[in-house]
């Protein structure tokens, strides 16, 4: 059974572009990688094609935003931020599952009603930097137990990359952390039933130690497929859809 995780991209220069490690990520796991168009009609027709979502990386998410971006960040180009809304409330609705990575997981918690520091390193005591562009480099995570994340990952502690400015503030409705930095930045977020999985650092640039958390969106994908009677309205998801 072909399981089609649909995979959004960047946005620039009116080209929509996508770093191949994402596909190959989804490949390795089992999954055929379905890239996600930018639609302005339609979407909810071509997200009924998908079995599951990769929300991937990309610049700043302005929703929920506390305090104002830096100038090291540029504002997401309206036609991806709204063509990712729309995707997302599409899968949500049909109770698909969803990894959200970087501006993905941030993504996420604001259409939950969550907040978002602009740049948590000069707005939050104590935070490191977390910015490779600003010479971060890696650094550990700890892994909440009990949480989803850490089941599929197997261990309690890792060492992630480190590629963001923004980070989580309030983490949004149906939301629970899984993950933090040394510094308490909140590094993973998911539902309470596990069918959506956000991480602040990048798993498809992390070789077979991230694998298993891509094995995880497809299982579930699968096994969705198989029992595609489920529904979930938008209230009962906790995401705003109208954003």
């Amino acid at each position: 059974m072909e399981v089609r995780i649909g995979i959004t991209t960047s946005f620039e220069d009116g080209e929509q572009r996508l770093h191949h490690t994402y596909v190959q990520a989804v490949e390795r796991a089992g999954g055929l990688p379905v890239i996600v168009p930018m639609l302005d009609a339609g979407t909810e027709a071509f997200a009924e094609m998908l079995d599951g979502l990769v929300l991937t990386g990309g610049p700043a998410v302005t929703d929920r935003l506390i305090g104002t971006l830096p100038p090291d960040l540029d504002e997401t180009d309206p036609v991806r931020a709204r063509a990712d809304r729309r995707v997302l409330a599409a899968v949500v609705k049909a109770r698909k599952p969803v990894l959200g990575i970087c501006y993905g997981m941030q993504l996420l918690n604001a259409v939950g009603g969550g907040s978002i520091f602009a740049d948590v390193e000069r707005q939050v005591n104590g935070a490191s930097v977390h910015s490779s562009g600003r010479g971060a480099d890696v650094h550990p995570v700890r892994l909440v137990e009990g949480s989803h994340l850490r089941a599929a990952l197997g261990v309690d502690t890792l060492v992630v990359n480190t590629r963001h400015v923004q980070a989580v503030a309030e983490v949004g409705r149906g939301f629970t952390v899984a993950a933090t930095a040394p510094d308490g930045v909140i590094e993973a977020i998911e539902s309470a039933d596990g069918r959506m999985i956000g991480v602040q650092f990048h798993p498809e640039r992390m070789g077979e130690a991230m694998q298993p958390l891509f094995r995880r969106l497809v299982d579930q994908a699968r096994k969705r497929r198989r029992n595609p009677d489920q529904k979930e309205t938008p209230r009962e998801a906790g995401i705003n859809l109208s954003m």
